[in-house]
């Protein structure tokens, strides 16, 4: 009854667009943001499709950035004038505020994020996609190590050779990795550069730069090459959500190189921001069905693809994106589907 009438009002309020809004069996009428949640957490204890979190805030106007939600604050189903509405309440700590439009200046750290970080931190920090061969070739490489090394690692001297910028002396250092072809349409989606370790320019003299090791996840080598690193701070207050255009894709890689992939496994897809994919997009996953003989005619017949997961997109690329496994009631693999929710 409670979700009929959830539904209709919805509908009165937001049209046909809100209608499909499903709350979740046994769901709160209230609840307290502690340290620890996410966004994806809450909203899963409200609705069936947590992805649809935004449709229920549209509902409330007053609400300018609904994805801004603290530990302590009180979140509340209620009906006003006949409308569902999520209030909410800052508590005693933050005191009660008013839902109106207006500038925050509390810290966005402290807002809880949409997905653990902890899961994407140490990879996003170290790893990045590099959209053209042209790209990579151009970068400075190591020449040399400090007394003829062939290999070097933190606390070491190397020497590096190429153009150098003046305003970015921090370099990453990475090497060249697997290289990602379309399966499909055998386009060049990109090149996956592989984090060896973190450098900073000392000195130079003419196209050779003395590189100080800070930090190295395994031996650098000569040839191994150097980029900026990449400011591209991560997002981890966007809101679930549904791709506006149709995706269908596949799961290409999984950069920490398993091939059995679970809960909170990142992987890459052959979709990106070209495709209209963007950071929160929900994707489900399928499992691909296998083909079998069928015995009694001895024709090979294509088991259907099964539902077996949701991932969101959390950093996307031109032709490619990285998205993080959320649910999974089966091992996923490699070369499995990626459809709209």
């Amino acid at each position: 009854m409670r979700k009929s009438l959830l539904a209709l009002l919805l509908l009165a309020a937001g049209g046909l667009a809100q209608a499909d809004v499903q709350l979740r069996d046994g769901h709160p009428d209230r609840y307290t943001v502690v340290k620890g949640d996410t966004l994806w957490d809450i909203s899963g204890k409200f609705l069936s499709q947590p992805w649809k979190w935004p449709e229920i805030w549209h509902a409330n106007p007053q609400v300018e950035n609904p994805h801004l939600i603290y530990p302590g604050d009180q979140l509340s189903l209620v009906y006003i004038d006949g409308q569902p509405r999520l209030m909410l309440n800052r508590g005693e700590s933050r005191g009660t505020i008013k839902l109106s439009p207006q500038v925050r200046s509390t810290p966005m750290a402290e807002a809880i994020p949409t997905i653990p970080l902890e899961a994407i931190n140490s990879f996003l920090l170290r790893n990045r996609i590099v959209d053209t061969p042209e790209a990579f070739e151009g970068q400075p490489y190591v020449v040399a190590g400090n007394a003829e090394r062939v290999v070097s690692g933190a606390g070491d001297r190397v020497y590096a050779r190429g153009q150098f910028d003046e305003t970015a002396p921090v370099y990453g250092i990475f090497r060249q990795g697997k290289t990602y072809i379309d399966p499909e349409t055998e386009e060049f989606l990109g090149i996956n550069a592989d984090d060896i370790g973190t450098g900073e320019i000392v000195a130079e003299e003419g196209d050779v730069g003395t590189l100080m090791l800070s930090r190295s996840t395994q031996e650098v080598r000569l040839g191994d090459r150097l980029f900026p690193t990449e400011e591209r701070a991560v997002n981890s207050t966007f809101m679930p959500s549904e791709p506006k255009d149709e995706i269908r894709g596949l799961i290409l890689d999984v950069p920490r190189g398993v091939n059995q992939i679970g809960q909170f496994d990142v992987v890459t897809l052959n979709r990106g921001a070209r495709d209209g994919l963007v950071e929160g997009n929900v994707l489900a996953v399928y499992k691909t069905g296998e083909t079998v003989r069928d015995r009694v005619t001895g024709e090979s017949v294509k088991i259907p693809d099964e539902r077996a997961g949701l991932l969101m997109v959390f950093r996307t690329y031109d032709k490619l994106s990285y998205g993080l496994i959320l649910q999974a009631s089966r091992q996923l693999a490699v070369m499995d589907k990626v459809r709209n929710p």
